[in-house]
């Protein structure tokens, strides 16, 4: 359960390593994030010399969460952070080309198909 002002980790290699959401996209008075949704972010913390910059004013979309989602067949997926992977503006796609830590498979569902194939792991 994202919402405004929760700082969350990026899981990809632009390399920005953490942002601050301040938006939910979806609905006009949408309050929370789960996973598989948009949120625009701003780069709080990031590495020096790559294409993402601090404060940078970006979209990303949720990876992992720590609330636990309930899937289809009953069972209950939750992880020990928030993450989220950067994608361009309008589109679906990553600007990165790689993609650290595990990936549920709600993600491919969602439509999210190249981050789902550029992800180490699929839980």
């Amino acid at each position: 359960m994202i919402q405004p002002r929760t700082l969350v980790n990026i899981a990809d290699n632009t390399g920005a390593k953490i942002g601050r959401s301040f938006k939910v996209l979806g609905a006009t008075r949408k309050r929370y994030a789960e996973i598989g949704d948009i949120v625009v972010l701003s780069v709080q913390k990031a590495e020096p010399r790559k294409t993402v910059k601090k404060k940078d004013v970006l979209q990303a979309v949720v990876v992992r969460q720590i609330k636990p989602t309930r899937r289809k067949d009953g069972s209950y997926i939750r992880f020990d952070e928030n993450a989220v992977v950067i994608v361009e503006k309008g589109k679906k796609d990553p600007i990165a080309g790689r993609i650290f830590g595990p990936i549920p498979r709600e993600i491919q569902e969602k439509g999210f198909q190249t981050i789902a194939s550029k992800a180490a792991e699929i839980v």
